[in-house]
């Protein structure tokens, strides 16, 4: 299948995809405040940079958008266009993903990870559950 974009298209559509201040982890990081959690973003000099840091709580959050961290969701689905390319960027994402996690594992973090699939689409009562339950995760931890 022939791209529909010129390179040039598809260089500006691809700069335009966010790598930190997503939608996603916007919407994450205001949840966890109203639940009373406070948190450091960027995870400097911690394995991976995780997007979530909670001190007090010993655990870190990645929030994961689906295609990018191949997850196993129906919002996950291979390109039809340079299909090796991607499956090998895609297979990297996830290696990297399983070391950093054993990295901070093993510093004494706890890893959690948030996915896309979890929130996109979900009515505002599924999503205010999925948070409660983050919460009470995330507070089972410290006690």
């Amino acid at each position: 299948m022939v791209d529909s974009l010129t390179p040039e298209q598809r260089s500006a559509q691809m700069s335009r995809i966010r790598g930190a201040n997503t939608k996603l982890e916007v919407l994450v990081r205001k949840a966890l405040h109203a639940r009373g959690f406070r948190y450091r973003l960027g995870g400097a000099g911690l394995p991976g940079r995780p997007d979530i840091v909670l001190p007090k709580h010993g655990t870190v959050v990645f929030v994961h958008g689906c295609f990018w961290h191949g997850h196993s969701c129906p919002l996950y689905r291979l390109p039809k266009t340079r299909p090796e390319f991607w499956a090998d960027k895609i297979g990297k994402n996830r290696s990297r993903d399983e070391r950093v996690a054993a990295a901070l594992e093993s510093a004494g973090w706890r890893v959690l990870a948030v996915w896309e699939c979890s929130l996109r689409g979900k009515s505002a009562s599924e999503q205010t559950s999925f948070f409660d339950s983050l919460a009470r995760e995330l507070r089972e931890a410290t006690q």
